[in-house]
């Protein structure tokens, strides 16, 4: 199985700024919001400044489901607070007109999910049907552990988690990323960078449910 595609808990761009990421944003933390500012600084304002930054609102799944169809998102190029500001509003004004909320036609998970078993099957590999529905057993087939790992954060940040922070190394197909994944008493957000010092554009994850929150957290936060 290819169990390299991705790994939890593995060194990222924080590591490089705090001994222990991962009581750095513990509640009990002397310095917390010190702490949180410095990081969002670092992967979210500056790749923003850069115009390297992208806003991805999720939506679709609720009462506890999860099917990979029902997922649905919308991306937004941001380069100042203002662009998100403007998104914010967008679905603000869709949620209390009742409206339709903004979605692209792109899936995130359903359609790369079929290519990769499409993929598998050409090669050969024969594929129950617990393998194709279930997500923990997608890492059985290539790409599948990038598929899950992704998956599990779309599941988190739509339906909650304890752990304050958690640094994930993953491949992805348009190269190695770092996901820095943050659930905090003001918000609960994630960030996909290219892994290092590598370059490349960042994407700011949260569900449609995040977007005032992470945006005050952010406003709080930007000098």
């Amino acid at each position: 199985m290819p169990f390299t595609e991705a790994k939890e808990h593995a060194p990222g761009r924080l590591h490089a700024i705090f001994a222990d990421p991962y009581s750095a944003f513990d509640n009990l933390t002397t310095e917390r919001q010190l702490h949180l500012r410095i990081a969002l600084q670092a992967l979210v304002c500056e790749p923003m400044a850069n115009e390297r930054l992208t806003l991805r609102v999720i939506h679709g799944w609720e009462n506890g489901g999860f099917e990979p169809a029902d997922l649905a998102h919308r991306d937004h190029r941001i380069a100042s607070l203002a662009d998100l500001d403007r998104a914010r509003d967008s679905y603000r004004q869709a949620l209390e007109q009742a409206a339709p909320i903004p979605r692209d036609d792109a899936s995130l998970l359903a359609r790369p999910l079929a290519e990769a078993i499409d993929a598998a099957e050409d090669a050969g590999q024969e594929l129950d049907e617990p393998t194709r529905t279930i997500p923990a057993r997608w890492p059985a087939f290539s790409g599948g552990l990038t598929l899950y790992t992704f998956f599990k954060v779309y599941h988190r940040l739509t339906y909650g988690e304890d752990d304050a922070y958690r640094s994930i190394h993953c491949q992805t197909p348009a190269g190695p990323r770092e996901i820095h994944e943050f659930h905090l008493e003001e918000g609960e957000f994630a960030v996909v960078r290219p892994a290092g010092d590598e370059p490349g554009n960042s994407v700011l994850v949260l569900h449609v449910s995040q977007l005032e929150p992470v945006l005050m957290l952010l406003e709080e936060c930007r000098d």
